[in-house]
C-alpha cells in the first residue's frame, strides 16, 4: 500500500471514530449534551482533529441524519416488498415507520428535531429524496388503481407522512398514555381511514 492510500485509509478511520464515539455520547447524554470537546476527549484527539474531519457539531448531525433516512428507507422498502397490492404496501411502510421510531428514538428525534424537514431539505439531502419517493410511488400506485385517479398524490404524501409522524411524536414525547396495544390499533384505524378515502 503506497503513501498516499494509506493516509487515505487513516484518514477515514479517524473518521469513522469520531462518528462512533459521537454516537456511544449519544446513546449515553441524548443528542443536546453532544459537543465536539467530548467526542475529542472520548477518542484522545485534539480538537483541531475533529475540526479536520468535520466543519462543526452540525456536520457530525448531518452524518447522522443521512444515516437515519437510508436505515428508514431499507426497512420502508423491505416492508413493502412483502405485500401485494398498493393498499397493503402502503400499511406495510406505516407500520415499518412506527417500529423504526421506536427502535431507533436517537435517530428518529435527530432526523425530525422539532418538525417535518421542509421541501428544500429533503431535496439537499438524498437519503431523505429516497424516504419520500418509497411512500410517493406507493400512494401514486394507490390512486391510479383507486375511484379517483386524477387525485393530488403530493397532497395526499403529506397527509399520509404527517399522519404518521404525528402519532409518532405524540408517543416519543409521552404525551400519550394509552397502553401500546391501544397506540397500535389507533395506527391502524388512521392508515386504514386514510385508504379507505380511496375506496
Amino acid at each position: 500500500m503506497g503513501i498516499v492510500e494509506r493516509k487515505q485509509r487513516q484518514k477515514e478511520e479517524v473518521r469513522e471514530s469520531i462518528l462512533r464515539a459521537a454516537w456511544t455520547l449519544v446513546l449515553a447524554e441524548g443528542w443536546q449534551a453532544l459537543s465536539i470537546r467530548k467526542i475529542a476527549d472520548a477518542i484522545e484527539y485534539s480538537i483541531p482533529v475533529i475540526y479536520n474531519h468535520f466543519e462543526n457539531k452540525e456536520a457530525i448531525l448531518l452524518e447522522f441524519t443521512k444515516e437515519g433516512f437510508r436505515l428508514l428507507n431499507k426497512q420502508l422498502e423491505a416492508a413493502k416488498q412483502h405485500q401485494n397490492t398498493p393498499a397493503q404496501q402502503l400499511e406495510a411502510i406505516a407500520q415499518a415507520y412506527w417500529n423504526f421510531a421506536f427502535t431507533n428514538k436517537q435517530f428518529y428525534q435527530l432526523m425530525y428535531g422539532l418538525g417535518m424537514p421542509t421541501c428544500e431539505v429533503v431535496q439537499q439531502i438524498p437519503e431523505m429524496g429516497s424516504f419520500s419517493n418509497t411512500m410517493q410511488e406507493t400512494i401514486k400506485n394507490l390512486i391510479a388503481s383507486s375511484k379517483n385517479p386524477a387525485a393530488d398524490y403530493l397532497l395526499k404524501f403529506h397527509t399520509f407522512w404527517s399522519l404518521l409522524h404525528g402519532l409518532v411524536s405524540i408517543n416519543l414525547t409521552g404525551r400519550s398514555e394509552a397502553p401500546a396495544k391501544l397506540n397500535q390499533l389507533v395506527l391502524q384505524d388512521a392508515v386504514q381511514g386514510f385508504i379507505r378515502n380511496f375506496d
